[in-house]
């Protein structure tokens, strides 16, 4: 968690796979992960189509393939301000701030750790199992969303120029 919170900016590529009960083939979407210390995240999904998820301080901004924008104020959702900080309280090494929301477990070693997320409240239960956070040294690798439904999606992170 230390070498995560040292890591002051990283943008990367990724790579997601939604396996839905509803559908024979895994959906894929591709888009690119941008974070700035300390408290701005930002997904923008290009495939399949283009959308954004920009989070800055306490503000969610959601834009669709339309050009349609949303803004939230995350203390008006807990379920989505659980969800946002299970990754950016991730990036910024706060443990405190997981524990607020999630029972923390953190195996293996720098060069290969997984961080397990069980959500704390019962409405975010009731809708995610489990996260799952995957990487090496001060870089996440993987995130795995497992949804009380039985749904799931699988998240792999490039680094870019990787």
């Amino acid at each position: 968690m230390i070498e995560l919170g040292r890591v002051q900016h990283a943008k990367a590529r990724f790579v997601e796979r939604k396996y839905l009960k509803l559908l024979t083939r895994p959906l894929e979407l591709t888009g690119t992960l941008e974070y700035r210390a300390p408290d701005h995240l930002e997904r923008r999904t290009l495939t399949p189509k283009p959308e954004s998820f920009v989070v800055d301080g306490d503000v969610l901004t959601l834009e669709n393939a339309r050009g349609q924008r949303r803004t939230l104020a995350l203390q008006d959702n807990a379920v989505l301000w659980a969800f946002v900080e299970s990754i950016r309280s991730t990036l910024k090494g706060d443990l405190g701030a997981l524990r607020r929301f999630y029972d923390v477990s953190l195996e293996g070693h720098e060069r290969d750790w997984q961080l397990s997320l069980t959500p704390k409240q019962p409405r975010m239960s009731a809708i995610i199992s489990m996260i799952l956070i995957g990487g090496t040294d001060g870089k996440i690798g993987t995130v795995e969303i497992r949804e009380a439904k039985g749904d799931r999606s699988v998240m792999t992170v490039h680094e870019e120029g990787a």
